[in-house]
């Protein structure tokens, strides 16, 4: 999909997102720890300019393997539960810049944890093929009880009867984080890397790397 045909309405993006969502993958076809891992984010300017940065990490020693970035301007409107169509535009042009193929994608979001369970994760990998999965900061939908206090300690995000993500402790007693499957990886998968990511801080490399990044290429 180019931006050309992107959608500029709620509804156009709300039919966009009923059309591909049944090509969402569950099979994990992903190996238990691929060479490397890419982060995605983006920030945002006060005049709706957007920079988006794509940061891909090896998985073993959590090093920099390459980095890229790209500003535009926001195409479509601040809709909850369709940001992905804010920032797709940036992230996939990111995205085409690197010059080795992503093993698997992480975002700073959602992926089936998603009121039409086709967040920003399932949309990526969606197009883009790979595998993804979404770590988010914050709770987007559904219920949960509180993980345990130690490191690794997991409880089930259940929305309207479905397990959608796991709300994942990565530090010992500091708040969750919530994770979801996106495309190609399945839930538990997805909470292993992502504690492989968060050797030290709440969030993974992969998201504070791309973060600093994202808000550099604004400045």
């Amino acid at each position: 999909m180019h931006t050309g045909d992107w959608p500029s309405t709620a509804a156009e993006a709300l039919a966009v997102q009923e059309a591909l969502r049944g090509r969402v993958e569950f099979t994990d076809d992903l190996p238990e720890l691929p060479p490397t891992v890419t982060g995605l984010d983006v920030a945002y300017d006060e005049d709706d300019g957007i920079a988006a940065a794509v940061v891909t990490l090896e998985t073993a020693g959590l090093t920099v393997v390459e980095e890229r970035t790209h500003r535009a301007k926001a195409v479509f409107p601040y809709e909850p539960g369709l940001f992905a169509f804010r920032e797709l535009p940036p992230l996939l042009a990111a995205l085409s810049e690197l010059e080795r193929e992503p093993d698997v994608l992480v975002c700073d979001g959602h992926g089936l944890a998603h009121p039409r369970r086709f967040g920003l994760a399932c949309h990526l990998g969606v197009l883009t093929g790979r595998p993804a999965f979404g770590v988010g900061k914050t709770r987007f939908v559904g219920t949960h009880e509180l993980p345990g206090y130690a490191r690794g300690a997991s409880a089930p995000l259940v929305d309207a009867g479905e397990e959608v993500g796991a709300v994942l402790r990565t530090q010992d007693g500091v708040k969750p984080v919530y994770v979801s499957a996106g495309h190609r990886i399945g839930l538990a998968h997805a909470c292993r890397l992502t504690l492989a990511l968060t050797p030290r801080y709440r969030l993974p490399e992969t998201t504070r790397r791309a973060d600093r990044l994202s808000r550099a290429a604004l400045r």
